[in-house]
Parts: C-alpha cells; sequence; structure tokens
C-alpha cells in the first residue's frame, strides 16, 4: 500500500483547492467543467453511517483503493450493477459518460464500443478492436457475440485511455474488465432472481454456491432471458424484430490446498437468439416517428445464432516474501450466425438488401503475472508475459438485387501475439513519502495471416458468374514499443493529484471489404495514441463528499479509417492509415452524501474530437469530409438515492437515475450527408423493499423499477445506406423483481 500523511482538515481543504485551481488552471480546453474521470461508486449507496464507503478495484493487478489509483478508471459494483439492470456491455453505455455502445447494424449481438471516441466502426474478423474487452483478465479477441449475458458479476472496471501495462493485450481507447463473483468456501451460498416485466419480459438468475471441503467450493449459475420486442413485423418470418432471447452459464470452482496456493477454474457459456433489429426508412434532416410495426413485404426475417464460452484456470502462489505469482490460462470458442435485413419491403430503389453472416473463432492465451514489493514496500512491481493465438472463419453471403450483385465471400484468419510488460511504482524517502513515480513499458509483437476467396457475382442459383470471382493471401507482422509513466502526490490523507502519460497501440490487419484483391493483400498498419493526463482525486467532509475529475490530451496518429471509393457498390470500402486526429476532454465525478438518508452522484464528461488530416487513396486531403462517431461533446449522468424509512414490511429505498447524450456523428464520412443522433435523456428509476422480515432463512428483496420512463424516442443508428436508415432505441420498460438470498 501506498504510504500516506495525515493532514487536519482545515490543511486538507486549503492546501487541496489552492493545488486543484492551480493545476486545472494550466489545462486546455478552458474549463467547461466536465467529464466523468472515475466513477466512484461500486454500489448504487456507497454510504456507511453516512459516510461513503472505500472502493476497492483491481484495475492496477492489486488491489487497492480506487481513490489511491492514479488512472482514469470507472467501477460499477454488484449493487449498482442490479440497480441499473446491467447484464451486458450494451447496458452500460447509458451510464458511463465517455464510454459509448451501439449495435453494429449489420449485427445486433456485436456491439461497437467507443472510449473517449475511440472505437470499431466495423466488425470484420480480421480488424482488432480499439476497445479491449476481458472476463476475469481473459481478453475476448472477437467483438461478435460480446453483447453477452455475463454471469454472476461482482464489479465491471472501465479503464479509459490507452493500456498496455496492466493487461495481456494492447489498446488505444481502454479496457473493460467483467469481473465474477469467486466461489466461497466454507459456505453454502443461494440466490435466485426472478424479473417480470411488460412485453412479456422474463427474467431468471440462479446461483448456488456448495462448500465441498474445507479447501474446496463449487458454485454455478443460470441465468435465461425472454423479451418481446417492440416492432411487429408485418412480413415472412419471425413475429417482431428486436425480440430478446438469451442463456448464460457458469461452473466455478475454487481449491485451496495451503494458504500459499489458490486455484479457480471457471467455464462459461453464453448463447444470443435475438431477432434482428429493424432498420426503417428515413431522409437526412427529416424526423421520423419510431414506428410500431414494420412495412409489409418483409423477408424471411431470421433470429440470430450467437454462442460464445470457453475455460479458464488461474493460479496464484502467494510467496513468503509477500510475491505473488499467478498464472492466467484460458480457452475460448465462438460460433455466431447473424442475419440483417435493409428495408425490404418499402419501395426504395435498390432494395432489399440482405446480409448472412458465419464466424467461427477459437483462441487460447497464456498469461503470467509476477506482483511484489522491495525497498519496506517504498517499491511495488508488476511484471507479465503474455502470449495469445486465434483461427478462425467468416463467411459472408451479401445480396443487392436493386444493385443486381449477389456476392459470397470467405476469409480465413491465423493470427497470434506476444507481449512482456512492467511497472514499477517507486516511493522515495522525501517530501514525507507523499511522491510517488510510476513508470512502465511494454514490448508487443503481432503476427496476422489471412486469406480471402470471393464471389463477387453468383447468379438466382448461386452459382458463380465467370470470372467474377478472387481470391488472395496477406501475411503481416507488427512490433511496437509503448511505454507509461505517471507522477502522483498525496496532498492529504484523502486528497492527490497526478500526471499521466502514456502510449497506445492496435495492430494492422486485412479489409475484407477491399475494392481491389490487391488492397487485402496489402493490409493496413498500426495505429497508435499517445495520451496526456492530469487528475485530482479528493474526499471533504469527512468522507461526505468525494470530487474526482482528469483532464486529458491525445495525439492520435495513423488511424485506420474506411474510405468507400466504389459507390455503385455499399458492400466494399478500403481501410487506410489515413488520419490523424486530436482528442480532448475533461471527466468529473462528484458524489455526496445530503444527510437523512440522501445520496447524490453527478457525472459529467466534455470531449471535442477532431481530425487534423485524412488523406485519401489518391493522397487528396478529405478532412473536411470526416468526424468523429459516437464522440457527443457533453455527456452528464445524474442519480439520487433516498433511504425513505424503516417499516414493518422491511427498509424502504428509492433511485433515481438521469443520464443525457449530446447530439453526435453516427458515421464517420459526410459524403452521403452528415448523418447525427439527435441529443437526449433517458429517466429510470427504482423502489425497493428490503430485509423483508418473516423467513427462516436468508434474505427477500422486491423492487420496482422502470427504464425510460419518459418513453423518449431516441435513434441509436441513422445512416445514409440507400437514402438513409434509423433504427430506435427501447420505448418504455417497467417490471418487478424478486430476489432472494441465503
Amino acid at each position: 500500500m501506498k504510504k500516506r500523511t495525515v493532514a487536519t482538515d482545515a490543511q486538507l481543504s486549503r492546501f487541496t483547492w489552492q493545488r486543484a485551481v492551480c493545476v486545472l488552471g494550466l489545462m486546455s480546453p478552458p474549463l467547461t467543467v466536465s467529464p466523468l474521470a472515475f466513477a466512484q461508486q461500486v454500489d448504487a449507496r456507497p454510504v456507511t453511517q453516512g459516510m461513503l464507503e472505500e472502493v476497492i478495484v483491481t484495475a492496477e493487478k492489486r488491489s487497492e483503493s480506487l481513490q489511491d489509483t492514479p488512472i482514469s478508471l470507472v467501477a460499477l459494483g454488484s449493487g449498482e450493477l442490479e440497480t441499473l439492470s446491467i447484464g451486458d456491455i450494451d447496458d452500460i453505455g447509458a451510464n458511463v459518460p465517455n464510454f459509448r455502445t451501439t449495435p453494429h447494424p449489420n449485427s445486433a449481438t456485436t456491439p461497437r464500443v467507443y472510449i473517449r471516441g475511440v472505437g470499431n466502426f466495423d466488425d470484420q474478423i480480421t480488424q482488432d478492436p480499439s476497445v479491449a474487452v476481458y472476463l476475469d483478465s481473459v481478453y475476448m479477441g472477437r467483438t461478435q457475440g460480446m453483447g453477452m449475458e455475463v454471469a454472476d458479476l461482482e464489479r465491471v472496471e472501465i479503464l479509459r485511455g490507452p493500456q498496455g501495462t496492466h493487461y495481456g493485450r494492447n489498446a488505444t481507447g481502454g479496457a473493460v474488465n467483467f469481473i465474477t463473483v469467486a466461489p466461497e468456501i466454507g459456505r453454502w451460498q443461494f440466490k435466485q432472481q426472478l424479473s417480470l416485466g411488460n412485453r412479456n419480459k422474463l427474467l431468471s438468475k440462479t446461483m448456488v454456491n456448495v462448500p465441498i471441503t474445507d479447501e474446496l467450493a463449487v458454485k454455478g449459475y443460470y441465468l435465461t432471458a425472454r423479451e418481446d420486442g417492440f416492432i411487429d413485423n408485418r412480413g415472412v418470418g419471425e413475429a417482431r424484430y428486436g425480440d430478446e432471447d438469451r442463456d448464460a452459464q457458469r461452473l466455478d470452482v475454487k481449491w485451496t490446498p495451503t494458504d500459499s496456493l489458490d486455484l479457480r477454474y471457471g467455464f462459461d457459456r453464453s448463447h444470443i437468439g435475438d431477432t434482428p433489429d429493424y432498420l426503417m426508412p428515413s431522409t437526412l434532416g427529416v424526423s421520423v416517428d419510431r414506428p410500431h410495426a414494420s412495412h409489409a413485404g418483409s423477408q424471411d426475417i431470421q433470429p440470430n445464432d450467437a454462442t460464445t464460452g470457453g475455460h479458464q484456470l488461474t493460479l496464484s502462489w502467494f510467496l513468503d516474501n509477500g510475491t505473488t505469482l499467478r498464472s492466467i490460462t484460458s480457452y475460448r470458442e465462438l460460433d455466431s450466425y447473424v442475419y440483417q435485413d435493409y428495408l425490404s419491403g418499402t419501395g426504395r430503389p435498390n432494395t432489399p438488401f440482405y446480409i448472412d453472416s458465419w464466424v467461427d473463432q477459437d483462441q487460447l492465451s497464456q498469461e503470467l503475472q509476477l506482483l511484489g514489493s522491495a525497498l519496506d514496500e517504498r517499491l511495488e512491481y508488476t511484471l507479465g508475459l503474455y502470449y495469445f493465438e486465434e483461427d478462425g472463419d467468416g463467411e459472408t453471403l451479401n445480396w443487392l438485387p436493386g444493385f443486381g450483385i449477389r456476392q459470397y465471400s470467405l476469409a480465413t484468419i491465423e493470427n497470434s501475439a506476444r507481449a512482456a510488460y512492467g511497472e514499477v511504482t517507486y516511493t522515495p524517502d522525501i517530501l514525507q513519502s507523499r511522491l510517488h513515480v510510476t513508470a512502465g513499458l511494454r514490448w508487443s509483437q503481432d503476427k496476422r495471416r489471412a486469406q480471402l476467396l470471393r464471389n463477387n457475382q453468383l447468379n438466382a442459383l448461386d452459382i458463380v458468374i465467370p470470372g467474377s470471382q478472387e481470391q488472395g493471401a496477406g501475411s503481416r507482422d507488427f512490433s511496437d514499443l509503448t511505454p507509461t509513466i505517471t507522477l502522483a502526490y498525496d496532498l492529504g490523507d484523502h486528497t492527490n493529484i497526478y500526471a499521466k502519460a502514456g502510449e497506445g497501440y492496435k495492430t494492422g490487419g486485412f479489409n475484407i471489404r477491399a475494392t481491389t484483391m490487391t488492397f487485402f493483400e496489402d493490409g493496413f498498419g498500426e495505429e497508435s495514441l499517445r495520451s496526456y493526463e492530469l487528475g485530482l482525486k479528493a474526499e471533504w467532509l469527512q468522507n461526505r463528499l468525494r470530487t474526482n475529475i482528469a483532464v486529458f490530451l491525445a495525439d492520435y496518429e495513423d488511424i485506420q479509417l474506411n474510405a468507400q471509393t466504389v459507390l455503385d457498390d455499399p458492400s466494399k470500402a478500403d481501410i487506410l492509415n489515413a488520419g490523424d486526429a486530436s482528442i480532448e476532454g475533461v471527466e468529473l465525478d462528484v458524489t455526496a452524501v445530503l444527510g437523512r438518508g440522501f445520496t447524490l452522484g453527478f457525472n459529467y464528461a466534455y470531449l471535442n474530437a477532431s481530425y487534423n488530416e485524412i488523406r485519401d487513396g489518391l493522397g487528396r486531403d478529405v478532412t473536411d469530409h470526416y468526424e468523429f462517431v459516437n464522440a457527443p461533446e457533453n455527456s452528464f449522468r445524474a442519480n439520487l438515492a433516498w433511504d425513505i424509512a424503516e417499516t414493518p414490511l422491511g427498509s424502504l429505498q428509492a433511485y433515481l437515475n438521469y443520464s443525457w447524450l449530446d447530439d453526435r456523428y453516427i458515421t464517420a464520412t459526410t459524403l452521403n450527408g452528415r448523418y447525427t443522433i439527435d441529443a437526449y435523456g433517458l429517466v429510470d428509476a427504482r423502489l425497493t423493499l428490503a430485509g423483508i422480515p418473516g423467513l427462516p432463512a436468508g434474505g427477500l428483496r422486491v423492487a420496482l423499477w422502470g427504464k425510460n420512463l419518459a418513453d423518449e424516442e431516441y435513434a441509436y443508428l441513422n445512416g445514409p445506406t440507400f437514402g438513409g436508415i434509423t433504427a430506435w432505441g427501447e420505448p418504455r420498460s417497467y417490471g418487478v423483481d424478486v430476489i432472494y438470498e441465503y
């Protein structure tokens, strides 16, 4: 643990504000009070006897207070996940400023994840994501099927900015780590949640923890979720668009044969059988209402079918000198089928447009970590070695009868990655041990191999038209060194400031939709991002007020951009390392105990992301034709928790949450018009009766909840395809949760 010095409340308050003014006054842009640098509360009500509870995170591979972690970090704990009804990565987006998730228009099971404006617009199997997603520190190589329900979550940690010295994979945008609850030795546990709601919603979560011996425990988890979509299908196929049909299972084993050895094995499986979203016709600049039913003539709407799962074995050895040696071994598989219909039955020119796509992928990863301290705990270190390999294939069938096109492609990949990383924090015996210097370095090596078979023209019987078949293969290697350095200073026991500079790198790859086979074989190169960040974390008024703020600036280079150069074939586009950009912003978190059972939370984010230069394949400056997508300039979230009363029937608690997003661009290129999503705000609420008496054992709570209570009509997609398409977010929903725990 970092050593802290003691200061009086008066000294702390005066000194902190003076330093905060100095720090923030030096920053650009001029302060428009901003974002949510480090979401503070792990539970929806992190209060004990009128004080805010300490939040423990593992973002830097060791357990430490969020307030002592010099990194822009959001932590959502089990209580807040339950209160906000968060089960997968799609549910997080509206509740964390500067973090956006939207379904891919070709695949409702594939979320597009953005942090601080950095993310992937496409979902190709040959391209890595800009934001790395982990399950218990195991990297998820493909975004397909990532809209999964994750079993029995303890916490979700979101790290903003480039990551390389804390996690197995490198990333330019950031990292998201889903952390599950480990089995508990020596204790029987049971939890059952049943949720019912409108649109025939049914959600059941069952957890059983069984203590086998004094050294061994096994835990099982099962989830099933069903919900009707809100747009009826007037054509052929499934009855509705946007139906939810999901299942998840998990088996966890924990064995501690000695005090120095901890073994944990986990198996998980998630299945998504949702029907595709409805993409309705729209016109640039013309408002349309959220529909209740599709146009007639929809053709054979089919459900998606995505299954992902795997095995993980984590061994931790706790050595006598306080050092921990950890091994994380994982094998995962993905089997995904996705169907998407574009505007069939609408009478639009060149429609319908259907996409069938299949992805099969498996991956193996091995990570070794060494964590420890030296010099009377003045030196803390984390060292790691990482290996990753994956192979898979992706098939796509595009049917564009209006263009006279019926295409088929098959891409095969073989990728591997190696990395060595390390980070050292030193607290010198000066300045009353208030100064902490952290330096880190990561070496990455990536090998990428891909093959593509593409039939550019099939007839109605799926027979290849002579001369329309192409095939090719590409092979590229990449390597990179990414450093990071952080200076942190404790202004007092409850206040610290930090300055951080770091780099992130994302490997290059290949483009299945390239206009020519030469463009495919040549591939595209890596992109990099250099980030600078200043932060202040403080607690006031005897831990009744918490304020965390971060200001950041990033230089984004060699950005991988999609460029559509064949206007009469929307299925093709080239990816070029054509972009250079600057990203700056501020993130603010405030949590306050207001007294009388009230806790207020406020998170705000400001983001200014703009391209400095973009050149197309011919070298022309086309900067004016591109905008950052999923990068709203302003976003915020405010919530109020209220312990209403202790009654004979239990403890009555209320929670009100409001999230707001500024308007934002939804298409990177503006050649066909500047398509945006209008600003909108969502209101959610929950009323809980907890500690209901009368049970012989365990605890029971019941909650009434509502989401989007104002029934806001908001879009998540507004694009130029076929003259314009729009996809809508969910209308008002409401229901009841019944949760029993033993």
